[in-house]
């Protein structure tokens, strides 16, 4: 089939809520894509922040072949072979005492607000607790999800969304204590919020939101999803500021392409919440996909990926901040390590992603017209040189 034939028959038979753009990848290699009518593709996208290892890992892909002629699913039933030494390893890197698979980063989501609100529910059997969540943060799309989004315009046609729900503003800790009460039982953001616009926590406020936290008995909820798994030159972003949360969720990077998620808690938030019947998931931590995340993380380590980009870190922030220099309609530069956004003035983000895309470049945008760069975590200096001088022509 050639594209054009590919797009209408999606159109036709696909539930259209996404704009899609009119390409159709159809292979991969490295940090490169290749469509069905051989166009080729430097990926700074990835996949929004999937595709930590490019594309064609060789490892990665045999790992998966040979489960695939094991052992695809059995159920949590069962136990199986692969679930508990991808537990282990999230809890030697992270300190998380306990792991739940799930199949995305929403279902993460929905799982750690409920284990926040068992948590609290152990305590005073009470079933009017509150949640704290931050304005411009994204957690996803499904109701709980939802719920603490803080964008409207997601919200608005899906409303009542679930009770409780109150949002303070990123990086202003007074904001968040001045919506604590006696029902708070956790505070959820992102470390770095992505899809708001590439905003990252400060040093001051994580501390005092942890603070603040251990002194009511609050559980922290980090969202890693997107700024996980080394995409800021730490394993995770939190471990750069030493703040660690009683709940953590991860997606994305931490299959590579795979879908799977998890949420991680610490022993004190695991033993205070879930229990046999509270949750639970038919597909979350099948032999397949905790192969996956077992494989993935061997391949981070092996391949030393966090000190990849922390080491390429500064080089990717110079090539970018001389666009803002040179550029009167990139106004600012903000993010960290490989998950980095340019503010544009006066051009839309979407006219600059379909140039850039004409120009062998994929970008994606995030809120507050924001050029969103989440390349794969593999990327060298000649990629970061290429993807400059395709984006300067596409301004």
């Amino acid at each position: 089939m050639k594209k054009d034939e590919y797009i209408k028959q999606t159109e036709s038979y696909v539930l259209h809520t996404y704009n899609r753009k009119p390409i159709v990848p159809e292979r991969g290699k490295g940090v490169r894509l290749y469509d069905t009518d051989d166009g080729e593709y430097l990926d700074f996208a990835a996949g929004i922040a999937v595709s930590a290892l490019g594309y064609g890992n060789t490892t990665l892909n045999e790992a998966l072949k040979n489960q695939i002629d094991k052992l695809i699913h059995t159920s949590n039933l069962y136990y199986n072979t692969t679930m508990g030494e991808a537990a282990e390893k999230l809890s030697g890197i992270s300190g998380m005492e306990r792991t739940f698979f799930t199949n995305s980063g929403t279902e993460a989501v929905e799982g750690a607000l409920k284990a926040a609100r068992k948590y609290a529910y152990q305590k005073d059997k009470s079933t009017d607790h509150e949640i704290i969540a931050m304005q411009s943060s994204f957690h996803g799309r499904s109701m709980g999800a939802l719920s603490v989004t803080g964008n409207a315009h997601y919200q608005e046609p899906f409303k009542p969304l679930i009770g409780g729900i109150k949002f303070a503003e990123l990086n202003n800790l007074d904001s968040v204590k001045a919506a604590v009460t006696d029902k708070t039982c956790a505070v959820i953001l992102e470390t770095v919020q992505g899809e708001g616009g590439i905003y990252p926590a400060s040093e001051e406020f994580l501390n005092g939101i942890r603070k603040l936290c251990d002194e009511h008995d609050i559980l922290l909820i980090l969202d890693e999803i997107q700024c996980g798994m080394a995409r800021t030159g730490y394993m995770f972003a939190w471990q750069e500021y030493g703040v660690k949360p009683d709940i953590m969720t991860l997606a994305k990077g931490l299959g590579c392409g795979f879908p799977v998620g998890a949420f991680l808690l610490s022993k004190r938030a695991a033993e205070g919440s879930l229990v046999p019947g509270d949750h639970g998931t038919t597909y979350g931590g099948n032999p397949l996909a905790c192969c996956a995340v077992s494989t993935v993380l061997d391949i981070f380590e092996s391949e030393d990926v966090v000190n990849h980009v922390r080491e390429l870190t500064p080089y990717l922030e110079q090539k970018l901040d001389e666009i803002v220099d040179e550029y009167d309609c990139v106004r600012e530069r903000r993010g960290k390590g490989f998950m980095q956004g340019l503010v544009l003035d006066g051009i839309s983000a979407d006219r600059v992603i379909d140039k850039a895309r004409e120009n062998g470049l994929l970008v994606i945008s995030a809120a507050g017209n924001v050029l969103r760069l989440v390349p794969p975590l593999v990327i060298t200096k000649a990629d970061i040189d290429e993807m400059a001088e395709k984006l300067t022509v596409s301004l």
